[in-house]
């Protein structure tokens, strides 16, 4: 690893725009690429000297606009105002890489029989659903949830809408989804909590217990 990267990736890292600490999965990474453009780092492997920004959309806007890239950076560094957006495209393609890998790994199962039986199974570690799908299906997949006792420890990915969903798992219509236990699961679901943050300072509903996602669905309310 590149010494300077590795000297980065410590316990803590400080955000150039708010001075606080935190673990490098609450930040972004960003170097210098061709041109001194800044360039996101969300794996935290690209080489050089690096700045870290917490991982919110206002955060790496307010660091732009601050020309807070050019002191971490000790140099020229040209962030443009669509980094914000950059970023926010760059987690969400992460996501939907992450969610193809756990369909091959045979820890997806889509459609809303299947999600349901998955669910009275007690052996789920997400509900995936669109966010453009019928409130009566939210409802009644989150009554499942409850019944099943895990209402409390299932994560409800409402965060895609179902064209979105549909071209990361190659089906038609995909409205709701079930994972099942395993590590390509777990990276789906990390890159969602991070792509949950960034969008939102309070992190609601995208990643939220069933109980939220209910009463929000109970509200007719959409993302």
């Amino acid at each position: 690893m590149n010494p300077d990267l590795k000297a980065e990736l410590g316990s803590e890292r400080t955000c150039v725009v708010t001075k606080t600490k935190g673990s490098p999965d609450e930040m972004i990474r960003f170097v210098l690429g061709p041109d001194a453009r800044v360039v996101p780092d969300l794996r935290h492997k690209l080489p050089g000297r690096g700045v870290w920004v917490t991982a919110r959309a206002d955060k790496i806007a307010e660091a732009v606009k601050r020309k807070a890239f050019a002191r971490g950076l000790k140099g020229e560094a040209v962030a443009s105002a669509d980094l914000p957006a950059e970023v926010e495209a760059l987690l969400t393609v992460r996501c939907f890489q992450a969610l193809s890998m756990a369909k091959k790994a045979g820890e997806v199962v889509a459609g809303f029989a299947k999600v349901e039986a998955a669910i009275r199974t007690g052996a789920i570690a997400g509900l995936i659903q669109a966010k453009d799908g019928a409130p009566d299906g939210h409802r009644k997949l989150a009554q499942a949830l409850r019944q099943s006792g895990s209402a409390a420890t299932i994560p409800i990915i409402d965060l895609f809408t179902s064209e979105q969903l549909s071209l990361a798992l190659g089906g038609t219509n995909v409205i709701h989804a079930a994972l099942a236990k395993g590590a390509a699961s777990t990276a789906f679901l990390s890159w969602c909590g991070k792509l949950d943050r960034y969008r939102s300072v309070s992190a609601a509903v995208g990643c939220g217990e069933v109980e939220g996602a209910q009463k929000k669905n109970d509200e007719g309310g959409k993302d």
